[in-house]
């Protein structure tokens, strides 16, 4: 009988030990970011009811229709996560985290999935890490929140990248808008994709978002929706452009940038390299400001973004950008005898409650074998450990970068070893 093979399923991968720094150094990036801008972490968990989903991203979005990894269990109605914005918008109405009173200042880091096409950048499972800004009202907000997507990716080190802006407008200017878009696409109705025409009556803005080719060629002479912002919305988008100027943001507005999700109102963003090739999107977002309510809450303005993990660590690679910067072990212990394993067991231990990076070789076997994984480990430092060694309480520290060895006590490689110490 043949032994099974299992495998990841289609479009999900293993993060292997090789690949992981580069995520937890990006991760790092993220939290530090965060810590600076003042926002707090927020976890929540990767199914969600489906009505949840559907309600908040829209049931035509492609990731309701076509995309959602959707599961019964009984009466119950499951979905794995495909977004972290309903999630997180979620928590904050079943907690009431308004009677904490002020603006909640959320981030999030997690994984994501989407029963879409695998290709590069764009996986079934997915990885994003999102702010969301909720209970401010104020294009400040939007700006802050843009400010805290560019300054991630400046810190990576991607230089090359492109804002692009819009505005989507409230109730009252989409009403006013959405009745242009229908006269002007309902005569090129039959040209429409079948997707589009459906959208064609229940929410013709997503047609301007249409991954069809023959839509794109359609969408062009579309009306604008700049053209059609009321007197709010107008200042709303100008105070946010006067801001990132400000700041020294550079940003391009793009009348048809709508977002994929039904959620958005007024602000649109996203940020695109071309680091990435042809799906160059790096992040995007905008302001939700009908969202909560729309899921059962108060009305509550809010505006955030997300951004997939993946694709930022494909543009820090092709840009030749290291995350990682150091994670050689400080030191690696090699054992010369039972006894010389259980001191360097002890000793490991001491070495790393003062900050060091510790390793150390299981087997006690030949002193070739041993050096050989010290030098396999890339350590900065091994300790030699043997009978002779624990008699005259005196231990052999070699430098592996400068292949130079001296003997020492204890108290002395401690001393030696300390500045290398890193603080948690």
């Amino acid at each position: 009988m043949a032994k099974p093979s299992f495998r990841t399923h289609h479009g999900m991968h293993d993060i292997l030990p090789d690949e992981s720094p580069k995520w937890l150094a990006l991760e790092t990036i993220v939290r530090e970011t965060a810590k600076r801008f003042h926002f707090h972490e927020i976890r929540t968990p990767i199914m969600e009811d489906t009505a949840l989903i559907a309600r908040g991203v829209g049931e035509l979005t492609d990731i309701v229709s076509k995309e959602m990894f959707a599961f019964n269990r009984g009466e119950d109605k499951y979905v794995l996560r495909p977004e972290g914005t309903a999630s997180v918008s979620r928590a904050y109405i079943q907690h009431n985290l308004a009677q904490l009173g002020g603006v909640q200042r959320l981030f999030y880091i997690g994984p994501m999935f989407r029963a879409e096409r695998p290709q590069k950048g764009r996986q079934r499972q997915f990885h994003q890490f999102g702010v969301e800004v909720l209970g401010s009202a104020e294009a400040v907000a939007d700006t802050e929140t843009i400010a805290f997507m560019i300054a991630v990716i400046q810190k990576i080190g991607i230089t090359r990248y492109t804002l692009k802006l819009n505005s989507v407008g409230d109730i009252e200017s989409r009403t006013a808008y959405k009745e242009a878009l229908v006269n002007y696409f309902s005569p090129l109705k039959s040209k429409l994709s079948e997707i589009s025409q459906q959208r064609l009556e229940q929410n013709p803005m997503r047609i301007l978002d249409s991954k069809d080719e023959g839509d794109k060629v359609l969408v062009v002479n579309a009306p604008k929706i700049l053209d059609y912002l009321n007197e709010d919305c107008t200042a709303h988008f100008e105070a946010v452009k006067t801001q990132l100027t400000q700041l020294g943001i550079d940003f391009e507005i793009n009348p048809l940038l709508v977002r994929g999700l039904d959620y958005y109102s007024k602000t649109a963003f996203e940020i695109s390299s071309p680091d990435l090739g042809a799906q160059d999107a790096l992040g995007g977002g905008g302001r939700y400001d009908l969202l909560v309510e729309e899921l059962g809450g108060k009305k509550t303005p809010a505006v955030g973004f997300a951004c997939g993990i993946e694709r930022l660590l494909i543009a820090s690679e092709a840009l030749g950008l290291n995350l990682v910067k150091d994670h050689r072990p400080d030191v690696i212990m090699i054992s010369l005898g039972d006894e010389a394993q259980l001191w360097s067991l002890k000793a490991a231990q001491e070495l790393r409650a003062i900050g060091l990076n510790v390793t150390m070789h299981y087997s006690v076997g030949s002193m070739k074998a041993q050096m050989k994984n010290a030098n396999r480990e890339n350590a900065k430092y091994c300790i030699i450990v043997g009978d002779n060694e624990l008699a005259a309480k005196e231990f052999v520290l070699r430098d592996m970068d400068k292949s130079v060895e001296q003997k020492h006590n204890w108290s002395q490689i401690l001393a030696q070893l300390s500045p290398l110490a890193k603080s948690l």
